[in-house]
């Protein structure tokens, strides 16, 4: 191969669509925009979701719902899941290798689900007032 026969390639590049150039172009006359009418027509064309006066589908449907956008950093650990994971010591970062939480959780909260048979010490991670009485019971604290 030499610098000078790189070519891109097949099918790559296409001629630009040249309109209003005579008949022999094939876009000649009214250049593809048809006869008459407001898509003929220079800076002729209406806003996105206009259904030429009729209400518009995004104003006709009822407005509905409310989905925060911090929801995606906020996680729950049950006491179950804390049993399993078997750590005395348990940190956000713990809890993301063990998979228990997302990858891009920042506030961890344990919610009172099941039981809690081990002693656990939890660091930088929230509880409930029943999963703190339900930790304590066990022999493990909060930090």
């Amino acid at each position: 191969m030499e610098l000078n026969t790189i070519k891109p390639a097949e099918g790559a590049k296409h001629a630009k669509r040249r309109v209003g150039r005579g008949i022999g172009s094939g876009l000649g006359k009214t250049a593809g925009r048809g006869h008459k009418g407001q898509k003929s027509r220079a800076g002729g064309f209406h806003k996105v979701g206009f259904e030429g006066g009729q209400m518009p589908l995004q104003r006709r449907l009822p407005k509905r719902g409310f989905k925060s956008q911090s929801l995606k950093f906020n996680a729950e650990v049950s006491l179950t899941a804390l049993d399993k994971l078997g750590l005395a010591e348990v940190d956000l970062l713990a809890l993301k290798q063990a998979g228990l939480v997302g990858q891009l959780a920042k506030v961890v909260k344990v919610i009172k689900s099941g039981e809690l048979t081990k002693a656990v010490k939890l660091t930088g991670i929230g509880a409930t007032e029943g999963a703190k009485a339900a930790i304590e019971a066990a022999g493990g604290s909060l930090a």
